[in-house]
């Protein structure tokens, strides 16, 4: 099938490659001309594993172009996906559709075919019916359908997320858009992956509801965790009992320092306002959102207790910049908060981070760039693990002893055990462990 993709920004190029890979002829539209001339030269604007390999093969084998012109690609194509942001809206948290409405316009006035037009961007319920009316505003004659297709990829594990998901959301209301679009996830009916067929403003629920969930999900193992803190317990092992019951699962209850990234923050924000705006106020969601935006500034204090209450003068080597391990991605991250708090208080920041220090560097100013986490550790009076690499779990517990001048280590992801730390010599704080 001949698919036509709108941005190729984290969500459009991964579905592009993996679209391509399944066998379909896929063109990925961008306005950015800078971005697209690297694209084609396969040059991958964004950090993700295996990415580069799957956009290199495809356009080898002729299934994946770029281009920054829509109407040739829309002359030929059978489905037109929309994957621009829908970043927060400054001011009052809903979120902004402006590049969604752009891309509609475009389309309609080029579509001269029957098309499916399918929201894989994030976007409040009610978006498709308010595309449907635009495009028939635009162009009365056009022949189409829209669909809602929302994605559930997660960063540092989207392409076996998008080639092996837990299920496909597919939100439709004729039968043959609902054919086009199971023909475009043939591959995936091979392997029996669930199908879930719906309407527009269900699908488009879906997305919210499932990230809402485990935003909250994460939020709860976090206060959890304070209470481990005053108690004696410990949060592992609580999350661990209570992730056995089936009805709970073992995801998302590791206690830290807050949920960040590209999704959860902006869509429990939009996803709120659409309850306020509905008269069906979302409270737990709402509650959630101001826990973790506070946790997210209390992690700063934890570092600087464990420095004896004063960070003044003192430098402390932060080890992890991004939201997540495995990208790039700053959106949101916790370094956003700590560092600019550690450096209110008077610190000197010695940073690094194995993929984000490109992005950090436009984010965080006055901080001293390291070149790997001994680099950064040299001399510090306190070592904070903020972001959980794996090269930051099978540290040389020696090296780290002699590079800092004081045995400080603050691991915000309980990467290492608390017993295994103080044996070693190191005054050791983690999350929800009683340390």
């Amino acid at each position: 099938m001949q698919i036509t993709i709108l941005g190729a920004g984290y969500v459009g190029l991964v579905s592009a490659a993996c679209f391509a890979e399944f066998g379909h002829k896929v063109v990925c539209i961008d306005k950015d001309a800078a971005r697209v001339a690297a694209l084609q030269k396969g040059e991958i604007p964004i950090f993700e594993p295996g990415l580069d390999e799957l956009v290199a093969r495809n356009i080898a084998n002729g299934t994946l172009r770029f281009d920054t012109a829509l109407p040739p690609a829309l002359k030929q194509s059978d489905a037109v996906f929309i994957a621009v942001g829908t970043p927060a809206r400054r001011g009052d948290g809903y979120a902004d559709l402006t590049y969604v409405y752009g891309a509609v316009e475009e389309v309609a006035q080029n579509l001269s075919r029957y098309t499916v037009i399918i929201t894989k961007s994030t976007v409040p319920v009610g978006t498709g019916r308010e595309i449907e009316r635009r495009m028939r505003a635009a162009n009365p004659k056009a022949e189409f359908d829209v669909c809602s297709n929302p994605e559930f990829l997660r960063e540092g594990s989207a392409i076996n997320d998008f080639m092996r998901p837990d299920r496909v959301v597919i939100g439709c209301e004729s039968e043959r858009a609902a054919a086009l679009m199971k023909a475009l996830y043939r591959p995936l009916y091979l392997i029996e992956t669930p199908m879930v067929m719906t309407g527009l403003e269900t699908a488009e629920l879906i997305k919210y509801a499932a990230n809402a969930f485990l935003a909250t999900k994460i939020t709860f193992i976090n206060e959890i965790a304070d209470l481990c803190e005053k108690t004696g317990a410990d949060v592992q092992i609580v999350a661990k009992g209570i992730g056995l019951d089936g009805r709970i699962g073992r995801k998302f209850l590791h206690a830290g320092p807050g949920y960040g990234g590209s999704c959860f923050p902006k869509d429990t924000l939009a996803l709120a306002r659409t309850g306020q705006d509905k008269g069906a106020p979302l409270r737990l969601v709402e509650t959630t959102i101001a826990v973790n935006e506070q946790r997210k500034k209390n992690m700063a204090q934890r570092i600087i207790n464990a420095c004896g209450g004063s960070v003044k003068g003192k430098t402390i080597a932060i080890l992890g910049l991004t939201f997540k391990p495995n990208t790039d991605d700053m959106r949101d991250s916790v370094s956003l908060d700590v560092v600019p708090d550690l450096q209110d208080e008077g610190a000197i920041i010695h940073a690094y981070d194995p993929a984000g220090m490109k992005e950090a560097k436009t984010l965080l100013q006055n901080v001293h760039w390291c070149n790997g986490p001994y680099d950064a550790m040299q001399g510090a009076d306190a070592v904070a693990i903020l972001t959980e690499w794996n090269e930051f779990r099978a540290l040389d517990l020696a090296q780290m002893l002699a590079a800092l001048k004081q045995p400080i280590l603050v691991d915000l992801r309980n990467i290492y055990q608390p017993e295994d730390m103080i044996a070693a010599g190191f005054r050791y704080v983690s999350i929800g462990r009683g340390d």
